[in-house]
């Protein structure tokens, strides 16, 4: 029984048995052809025999292992290596089917290799997921055939395994790497001229090429004889928020991925960034009522709370109460903290709705208000105008991109900070300023 289920038929042994019909068919005709389709039979009949018995004489005719992480990194290439061994003391053909989870929509996946006698095979594929939650994987299906190809052998491995997407952590590792070796203008982020008197005393140490010779200590170089520097470091431990939007205007998708996601993976990436400036990061998040609130803290554990807190959270159906917010952060975040408000403003009129309740968190706390470019636009505005409604839609698609601009002026005018950047430029655009502000001694 188990011989019969995994055994499968090349379509080339349908070929042939289409064409012996055929002589067959042409044996009325010609009669001495009658002979030659039995041999073709017997010939065919002994070869399909031949080939299971080779492909069913060794019990594990080869191993296959899919390796998966333990988690995903959402909006990024993630690899999925396939390690596969010959057991067999003869080439094989193996098509190599893996059933990957229904969330990637994709049932064409197929890796063809030839494995010369106990060859080990090693290959990878690349899976990007798009939201976060459980992926669960199928069966690693295993198609051998021998030299012959009349029939195939399946092998099943490691079915039913799941894999946890999580916000993207690649990315954030990629901008945690380019702060440790200073090379954040690679990506965009700006050296910003530091300003004001935000830096504490930390050490005297010697002078070593590049040092700001501003910086030179002339008692200690006299004493010992050579240049010393006095070292200095950024104030520690400011209290810095990441405030996301749950509400319905964070459900829109840019390629692909949510507003809401891209959110996410902005914050997960500024907050490490923050926690390795020693700051303090915190984590809030609201609609009609505030979901998750973790307190701004600088532990070296603080980073896994707010990444097990963004993987559980999604948007709502419902309009955000920002009245809510104000009280919340009123009563809850007492000292003077930097915010990080992720959300999207469409037209004007919608800004000037929240505007009270955004001027009162203000006054008390740095407001950056963070929304976002329909970038879906721009082809529209690009467009070459060629008859009326070409006309009508290029202009209405200017009208909403220079009202993203009055919303910027509007927050300005009303001292709150603004940043309107495109979906995929977020995080650079984020930790750009909070380094400005760093580096400005705001915070």
């Amino acid at each position: 029984m188990n011989l019969i289920k995994n055994t499968y038929v090349h379509q080339r042994f349908f070929i042939y048995i289409s064409v012996i019909a055929a002589l067959f068919l042409v044996s009325f005709w010609f009669p001495i052809v009658y002979n030659v389709a039995w041999f073709l039979v017997t010939i065919l009949a002994v070869l399909f025999v031949g080939d299971i018995y080779v492909l069913f004489s060794v019990k594990k005719g080869v191993n296959a292992r899919r390796i998966l992480t333990e988690k995903f990194s959402n909006s990024d290439e993630n690899p999925v290596p396939i390690t596969v061994k010959n057991n067999y003391k003869f080439t094989i053909e193996v098509k190599i089917i893996d059933e990957l989870p229904s969330q990637f929509q994709k049932r064409d996946f197929v890796h063809i290799a030839n494995l010369n006698p106990f060859e080990n095979y090693n290959f990878e594929y690349e899976v990007k997921p798009v939201e976060r939650g459980e992926y669960h994987f199928g069966k690693l299906n295993i198609y051998v055939s021998s030299p012959l190809r009349i029939v195939a052998r399946r092998f099943k491995f490691q079915e039913h395994e799941m894999v946890a997407v999580y916000p993207s952590y690649i990315q954030m590792k990629k901008y945690e790497f380019l702060a440790m070796s200073n090379r954040l203008t690679e990506f965009g982020l700006k050296k910003i001229r530091r300003i004001g008197h935000t830096l504490e005393f930390e050490q005297i140490k010697n002078y070593i090429a590049g040092d700001d010779v501003r910086t030179i200590n002339w008692k200690a170089t006299a004493k010992r004889s050579q240049l010393m520097v006095n070292q200095f470091q950024d104030e520690k431990s400011q209290p810095i928020y990441s405030i996301i939007d749950l509400g319905r205007v964070m459900k829109m998708p840019f390629e692909k991925l949510k507003l809401l996601d891209y959110a996410i993976n902005s914050t997960l990436a500024f907050s490490n960034i923050a926690l390795r400036k020693n700051d303090k990061a915190g984590l809030l998040t609201f609609a009609k009522k505030v979901d998750t609130i973790i307190a701004a803290s600088n532990k070296k554990t603080h980073l896994n709370t707010i990444n097990e807190a963004l993987y559980n959270i999604t948007t709502k159906y419902t309009d955000s109460d920002f009245g809510y917010l104000y009280a919340l952060i009123k009563r809850k975040i007492t000292q003077r903290s930097l915010l990080i408000l992720y959300t999207n403003f469409e037209h004007i009129s919608s800004l000037k709705r929240q505007l009270p309740f955004l001027q009162a968190i203000s006054k008390y706390h740095l407001l950056v208000v963070v929304f976002f470019e329909n970038t879906e636009l721009d082809n529209l505005i690009t467009e070459n105008a060629a008859d009326i409604q070409t006309i009508y839609h290029k202009t209405i698609a200017e009208k909403f991109a220079f009202e993203k601009r009055l919303i910027v002026k509007e927050l300005e005018s009303h001292g709150i900070y603004g940043i309107l950047t495109k979906p995929k430029n977020l995080t650079v655009n984020v930790i750009n300023k909070y380094l400005e502000f760093k580096a400005k001694g705001f915070i």
